[in-house]
């Protein structure tokens, strides 16, 4: 991937119109108090397992998880504040990139190489980025220190582990206790910086819709992806391949507060590696407390760091719902659908 490249670039992917599914962002019902910038956490609320003794906030830890069948229940998914998947071969396998924050997770995995299309996702959150290997693409990137990693196949301070039981290589793990401690020996900062987090809006301030609603994510075969909206709760809930998203951790269904589609172009690396735009400008979808609001996702193209920021038509930022983001990037050839279900 060439970040500097990054040159706005119209999307050929499957357009979704508006649907009149409760009130839409421009006729949001009045809000308590004015809109403000989030310096909780990345999912908008205080969360006291991310912060040190003097009260700062700490940074995001990411981490490369796989999306095979073989790793499911995968263990810390659902404690994630964020997570982003992306496909990684075209037409077949995807990955996760989830990003703690709130929850000490004492079993992450199974956890899977890195690749160059998530490190500017990576710093965007600000996060420290922890994998088990990677592309040669990915690992030329980050000899260019262009982000703080932490490499299993380095293993620095004992950082990650082969579970016993497991086959390879579905068998490496670590914990948010382990990383945080490498991080420190390895002299990478801790404390996050304040500017990476998002105009929020509690979703008892927004009128949602009163039935259920269902996304579909046409990923390839069993990476098939359903969201459902259950109003009583206010939050999606995940289903892959037809089979509920479960965490081995929590024992319970992964849900999430806002799912955003990000539509995006790929290239082919040889012959192999799928390669997604991830820096410039394109069409988004965001989903929050039951709505559909089209808006535009930006990624400044010349600083790998910069925050990942949802627009409206004016160029304004659109405010998330307190509480966990799911981001699913997508091409042309993935259809998506979000329609009322019984």
């Amino acid at each position: 991937m060439v970040w500097a490249k990054g040159r706005s670039v119209s999307i050929d992917g499957i357009s979704n119109s508006a649907k009149d599914i409760g009130q839409t962002y421009n006729s949001l019902a009045p809000l308590a108090e004015p809109i403000k910038i989030s310096q909780e956490s990345l999912t908008g609320d205080f969360c006291p397992d991310g912060i040190n003794k003097e009260g700062q906030l700490l940074r995001p830890v990411g981490v490369m998880l796989a999306a095979d069948g073989s790793t499911r229940p995968l263990s810390g998914i659902a404690q994630a504040d964020v997570v982003i998947e992306m496909p990684v071969i075209v037409g077949g396998i995807n990955r996760f990139l989830a990003i703690f924050q709130c929850t000490n997770s004492d079993e992450i995995g199974s956890i899977r190489s890195a690749r160059d299309d998530f490190i500017p996702l990576a710093a965007g959150f600000d996060a420290i980025y922890g994998h088990w290997g990677g592309s040669h693409f990915a690992l030329d990137e980050l000899k260019k220190k262009v982000a703080d990693n932490i490499d299993a196949l380095k293993n620095p301070y004992g950082a990650y582990y082969r579970k016993r039981g497991i086959k390879a290589p579905d068998n490496g793990f670590s914990s948010i206790e382990r990383l945080r401690e490498a991080a420190n020996k390895l002299g990478y900062r801790a404390i996050q910086d304040n500017a990476y987090g998002y105009i929020r809006i509690n979703p008892t301030e927004i009128i949602s819709p009163s039935v259920k609603y269902k996304l579909d994510i046409k990923y390839p075969g069993k990476n098939a992806v359903s969201w459902l909206y259950d109003p009583a709760s206010n939050f999606f809930v995940r289903n892959r391949g037809g089979l509920a998203e479960m965490d081995k951790n929590t024992k319970k269904q992964v849900e999430a507060a806002n799912i955003i589609i990000l539509k995006t172009t790929s290239r082919r690396l040889e012959g192999q590696y799928n390669d997604v735009r991830v820096m410039g400008r394109g069409e988004a979808i965001i989903y929050r407390a039951g709505q559909e609001i089209k808006a535009t996702w930006e990624k400044n193209t010349n600083k790998i760091s910069s925050r990942l920021r949802f627009l409206d038509e004016q160029d304004q930022e659109i405010p998330l719902a307190k509480g966990k983001i799911w981001l699913e990037y997508i091409d042309s050839m993935t259809s998506t659908s979000y329609i009322a279900v019984q």
